[in-house]
């Protein structure tokens, strides 16, 4: 069986945006990133015991990786988790695809071993799983978990691992205020009743859900973001005013407030985390408390918005259909 238990955090932190190449002329770090902010964000992170970092080789082609294990050289390795994906759709055409990616990372992390091993997209369950098996055998993979896979996907992988004695530990998948398809499929119930963490990506739809952005104030035009999101702005306005009051009343902000939702909900969110003072909303987020009415509101109002925020690498996750009886 795996070597610990895999701890959670109550907030991951994500790195997505760190593969970005910017314009600050070493090719690795995005334009509005540099070495001595990360390295002010990581301390300040680690001080308020978020150790869980989250990458994949595909966020910037390794730039992502290669970014953070140059960060994180100032901890020792038992200070912090490390969770990274094998993408099927980046894979090479060696023997031994998963194990080429796995060494792959753990060169650009400065690394031996994984803590969290993701298969990030369900391209072929029964081909991919198994060759997590060896890795999970040799200790270079301490736990293992699927990303984006739908329920039935989650448990052929879970079988799969089962007949090795391994299991899944850990589910990724996008949930937010404005897009649920994980719970009404069932997905997070699942994890509930089989003990297994649930790690919530893009739960402030990129920065939809922070407050900072209205039909006034679009995010950013020419990105990827914009296109996605602008449109929807005004659909948005009642639900982000909402999560901007219920943050005023404890101190907080909008993103705060969505984060807490997230967590309230049995969720382990991952944060895009690229400035210091997103670390103080985390920790707010981690401690604040939202009524079972304040949950109802905003899900209410997030229904009513009746946006689609599926990103274009996602599958319906085919929400269960009720059996009759």
């Amino acid at each position: 069986m795996t070597i610990d238990n895999l701890k959670t955090p109550s907030v991951a932190l994500g790195t997505w945006a760190w593969g970005e190449s910017g314009e600050s002329g070493d090719g690795y770090f995005g334009s509005s990133l540099n070495q001595a902010g990360l390295e002010e964000l990581a301390d300040k992170a680690h001080a308020a015991g978020f150790t869980l970092w989250d990458t994949a080789i595909v966020y910037g082609m390794g730039r992502s990786e290669t970014v953070l294990g140059q960060i994180l050289k100032r901890f020792a390795r038992s200070d912090y988790q490390l969770s990274t994906k094998f993408t099927p759709q980046a894979a090479g055409t060696g023997g031994d695809p998963v194990a080429d990616m796995l060494e792959q990372s753990l060169a650009r992390l400065g690394t031996d071993y994984i803590d969290l091993y993701w298969i990030h997209n369900p391209a072929d369950v029964a081909r991919w799983t198994p060759y997590l098996i060896p890795l999970l055998k040799s200790g270079k993979v301490r736990h293992v978990g699927v990303s984006n896979h739908n329920l039935s996907e989650i448990e052929l992988a879970d079988q799969i691992l089962g007949e090795a004695g391994f299991r899944v530990e850990a589910i990724q998948n996008h949930y937010s205020l404005l897009y649920r398809s994980s719970e009404r499929a069932g997905i997070l119930d699942y994890c509930r009743n089989q003990g297994i963490p649930f790690f919530a990506y893009m739960v402030l739809e990129q920065g939809a859900l922070s407050g900072k952005y209205s039909r006034e104030n679009p995010l950013p035009q020419g990105t990827n973001r914009a296109q996605a999101y602008n449109d929807m702005l005004p659909q948005l306005k009642a639900l982000t005013d909402r999560l901007a009051s219920i943050g005023q009343s404890q101190g907080a902000a909008a993103p705060d407030v969505a984060t807490a939702w997230a967590i309230a909900k049995g969720a382990t969110p991952i944060i895009g985390v690229t400035k210091p003072n997103y670390i103080d909303g985390l920790v707010r987020a981690a401690n604040m408390t939202l009524s079972s009415d304040d949950i109802a509101e905003l899900e209410a109002l997030a229904d009513a918005a009746n946006v689609n925020t599926r990103g274009w690498w996602e599958k319906d996750m085919q929400p269960m259909t009720p059996t009759n009886p």
